[in-house]
């Protein structure tokens, strides 16, 4: 029995020195011969792009967002969307949040271009690139502004309204939100255009926040405080013409007046096919959204490279041209710093062109827009 148990003992001493001997000879092994995580190379750092909106109210700012984003990814870049529903300060919110989670850039459509100043200021303290996306930021010294002619798309408002109306006549002016910097550049564009021609405005409004309802009470007030020969209503967008023409509808106005607005909606466009607005300027929102896209990586990748976190070869080999396009650019005043600005022309649509410039550019569908027309009417008329 006892020599069971010194046997057993023995056995117990001997398995623990082989353990023992093992686990050494496995470190020794793993000394030598790294894992093969190790081994692996890191992966260049990503770009990152934080996006914020004013709202997504307006149909075509969903088409921006997408293909923004799409182009971005393209060019190894990550993008965080947000949207402020309209409100300056949950805006802000949203810009210090990209501030705290240090992004490169931060592409902006502001809710209102004055109150953002501050909050710009200290994301470039941080070093982050700031880009306005159609809508300029004032005395924010920004590194780009991009976005269409407004004054021009204010003129070919104004065109549209001439030619519907050679003999002048009274007219309503519904603008979009005074917050809004592109508001008075359009409202002076138009203002312009119309001096000398007989075209008469008894009547305008500003829509807060872009809110469209407030155009359909616009266009009701207008009619009841107001001589009641009107014969045009210019409006910011096609959101607020579709109440316009909401308002026009109830009064038995609608297809009598001149209609017009911007952006090319759906609904605009079906609505100058059917004869129940004039005309809706166009502005390639695919142009911009791309562009806006190219350049904040452009300005992302020279602020990665100068801070040394990427090599120029990992930069993607098309945005060296973004970077030479955008040193080239002209600039325009915020009301304080000359800011680079590249600007895209707007195209007027009436139905004379809806097919050329709406359809075959495949911004929207033949069978969409003549929805609610007989084309083989249309096409002999």
């Amino acid at each position: 029995m006892r020599k069971n148990r010194m046997e057993d003992k023995m056995a117990h001493i001997l398995t623990f020195v082989l353990l023992t001997f093992a686990v050494f000879c496995l470190g020794g092994c793993a000394g030598k011969n790294p894992a093969p995580e190790a081994q692996q190379e890191e992966t260049p750092e990503r770009l990152q792009i934080g996006m914020s909106f004013d709202s997504f109210v307006i149909e075509r700012w969903l088409r921006d967002r997408d293909l923004f984003v799409m182009t971005a990814q393209e060019l190894g870049a990550d993008v965080n969307v947000q949207v402020a529903n309209g409100d300056a300060q949950e805006q802000i919110s949203q810009i210090r949040y990209f501030i705290k989670k240090g992004v490169d850039v931060i592409v902006i459509i502001a809710v209102d271009g004055e109150e953002l100043s501050p909050v710009i200021a200290e994301a470039k303290r941080e070093g982050i690139r700031v880009v306005c996306y159609d809508r300029l930021i004032s005395k924010a010294d920004t590194d780009l502004y991009i976005s269409f002619d407004n004054e021009m798309v204010g003129a070919l408002m104004a065109e549209a309204m001439k030619e519907a109306l050679p003999d002048g006549g009274n007219i309503f002016a519904i603008y979009g939100s005074p917050a809004d910097n592109n508001v008075p550049v359009v409202q002076k564009g138009f203002l312009d255009g119309i001096e000398g021609s007989g075209l008469n405005i008894v009547y305008s409004a500003y829509c807060d926040n872009w809110l469209a309802e407030l155009a359909f009470d616009a266009v009701e007030e207008g009619l009841s405080t107001t001589p009641r020969n009107l014969a045009g209503v210019m409006c910011g967008n096609d959101d607020l013409a579709s109440q316009a023409f909401r308002a026009l509808a109830e009064n038995r106005l609608a297809g009598k007046v001149v209609l017009v607005g911007q952006d090319a909606e759906l609904s605009a466009c079906q609505r100058i096919v059917e004869g129940t607005q004039y005309m809706t300027v166009y502005k390639s929102v695919e142009t911009l959204a791309k562009r806006a896209a190219e350049f904040a990586c452009a300005v992302g990748y020279e602020k990665m490279s100068d801070e040394g976190r990427i090599a120029q070869p990992e930069i993607p080999e098309a945005v060296g041209g973004f970077q030479e396009e955008l040193a080239g650019l002209d600039t325009i005043s915020d009301g304080r710093y000359d800011v680079p600005y590249y600007s895209i022309e707007p195209v007027a649509v009436t139905r004379d062109n809806i097919d050329q410039e709406i359809i075959a550019s495949g911004f929207h569908t033949e069978e969409e827009v003549y929805l609610n027309v007989n084309r083989e009417t249309e096409q002999e008329r």
